[in-house]
């Protein structure tokens, strides 16, 4: 190929990839296959579960609710002296065996349906942050429902994150109701992906699902494709059921609705300080609410997400960026594959409390080994600073670029006839002795290479002649951007509906191009 047909060859790519003409399948996306990092040998795997199942057979959790008891007796549990439930072994296995194994998270829009069976991965959001890392003054403010909302319709629009979860606790709204009610209706206005929620008590569970009746269309509606799962923590670690939880988890089941059974247990605090005794007793957490929900509806979708959590020993207080953490919840990711069962666990949680180098590396290697070790649902993997008690717009912005990375770490490298290129090889050392004019570079060039967006490959020359930015700047510029996006995925009837029967206290002003809280920034 002469100089200038690999020239023009070079613009007619160029001028593809930015306006999305002629794209080839992305050499990311969600469901990629996970599970080539193992940091349990397959021996271990078998102990910690060994371990885990003896523990629920002998120790038992404590205070089960009463709604359980009595289903779970006649599944063959059983109540010890110290009036711990107990689940035999036998026991355990059948309701393993019974569970939900293969199932999709729907979203509204089919395009953003996730599989979440095998090894397939992908990455979103959570966490329940009481602050805002507002980049205007390097400062934390309190969060909003404004902000709520401004961080659905941003990861509406990015790429790797492929579910969003409320990463912020709107605390201008002390009541429970008007935070489950206004919360819900963040989700349903500003995103189709697929979306969790908590819920504060069992009373507000029917409301918050009428809520997403209008929004799919009718009464029933929602539980034909639920779109939005229930974040429970139905454990109290260690080893203990909450009341609340519990039963508002149960009622979650009577509507239809996914359930994400979270174990949160602290190694050094609420688990053992070994990262092996800490595995062990957040598995068999896990387990105990797999087997509540499995009692009241075998077979009921749940994502088993242990996220065993860390302490620094030093002071006691919980890190989500450490260098066990990351080890830990690839190994809960592992541990959920020997049950078989969808998996969630946590990473990207840094305790940096800015955007900067310790976020980057705190994230990475957390993120890298959640998806490599294979967990289906990787959460807190977006915008998450100051160990989960912030949450950052730019930060968002940069970390859907580092998921990207992760992805392609994930997806790893294919070996093919084509991809060992033995005859490219050959016909370019014999010809031009290179190979970026080659064919083969230029198709693959859009399936095989993931680019940043704001990330920064210029020379020192060229950067330094666009002024010397960071990559904050970059992200900065790039949020500005997305944020002038406002979607409404509610009809104006179904909006007037809500509007009409719940306390919906999100200004309509707000929800426009409109609003100026954006405004001159970037």
């Amino acid at each position: 190929m002469s100089a200038g047909r690999r020239g023009r060859a070079r613009q007619i790519k160029h001028r593809e990839r930015a306006t999305g003409s002629g794209r080839a399948e992305p050499p990311i996306g969600p469901g990629l296959a996970g599970g080539t990092y193992r940091p349990l040998a397959d021996e271990e795997v078998t102990r910690v579960c060994d371990a885990a199942l003896d523990l629920l057979a002998t120790l038992g959790v404590a205070d089960p609710v009463p709604a359980m008891l009595t289903p779970a007796l006649d599944a063959g549990a059983t109540v010890n002296d110290a009036g711990r439930l107990c689940f035999s072994r036998p026991v355990m296995e059948a309701l393993l065996d019974g569970s939900a194994k293969d199932f999709t998270l729907y979203g509204r829009d089919k395009r953003h349906d996730l599989d979440v069976s095998g090894d397939r991965v992908h990455f979103g959001t959570g966490g329940a942050a009481i602050s805002v890392f507002d980049h205007r003054g390097d400062c934390y403010r309190p969060s909003t429902l404004v902000d709520l909302y401004d961080f659905t319709r941003l990861a509406d629009q990015l790429v790797n994150v492929h579910w969003f979860t409320r990463c912020v606790v709107a605390t201008d709204l002390p009541d429970p109701y008007d935070l489950d009610v206004n919360t819900a209706y963040c989700l349903l206005a500003g995103t189709r992906k697929h979306v969790g929620t908590a819920i504060t008590v069992p009373e507000n569970v029917a409301p918050i699902i009428e809520m997403f009746d209008i929004a799919a269309g009718g009464p029933g509606e929602f539980a034909s494709r639920p779109f939005c799962k229930l974040h429970s923590s139905p454990i109290v670690p260690p080893l203990r059921y909450g009341a609340d939880a519990c039963d508002t988890l149960i009622e979650a089941i009577h509507h239809g609705m996914p359930i994400n059974a979270i174990t949160a247990g602290q190694a050094g605090a609420t688990a053992p300080a070994p990262l092996a005794g800490t595995l062990v007793i957040t598995v068999a957490e896990t387990l105990a609410s797999l087997a509540l929900v499995n009692v009241i509806r075998p077979g009921h979708p749940m994502i088993f997400s242990n996220w065993p959590f860390v302490s620094d020993l030093r002071t006691g207080s919980m890190v989500g960026g450490a260098a066990e953490t990351a080890v830990l919840n690839a190994g809960a990711a592992q541990v959920a594959k020997r049950f078989g069962i969808p998996c969630g666990v946590a990473a990207g949680m840094a305790d940096s409390k800015l955007p900067d180098a310790q976020a980057g590396y705190e994230k990475g290697i957390t993120t890298v080994l959640a998806g490599t070790a294979g967990a289906n649902l990787v959460y807190e993997s977006s915008g998450m600073l100051a160990s989960l008690l912030g949450a950052s717009f730019e930060q968002f912005v940069i970390d859907d670029e580092l998921l990207g990375y992760a992805l392609r770490a994930v997806r790893g490298i294919e070996v093919t006839n084509e991809t060992l290129a033995l005859d490219v090889i050959e016909q370019q050392v014999l010809g031009d002795g290179h190979f970026l004019g080659a064919t083969q570079t230029l198709e693959m060039m859009e399936t095989e290479y993931v680019y940043p967006g704001i990330g920064d490959r210029s020379t020192p020359g060229e950067w330094e002649d666009k002024g010397s930015p960071d990559i904050r700047v970059a992200a900065q510029r790039r949020l500005h951007e997305l944020m002038q996006h406002h979607p409404m995925y509610l009809t104006a009837e179904q909006d007037a509906d809500l509007r009409a029967r719940f306390p919906i206290v999100l200004d309509a002003a707000d929800m426009t191009v409109a609003s100026d809280r954006w405004a001159g920034q970037g």
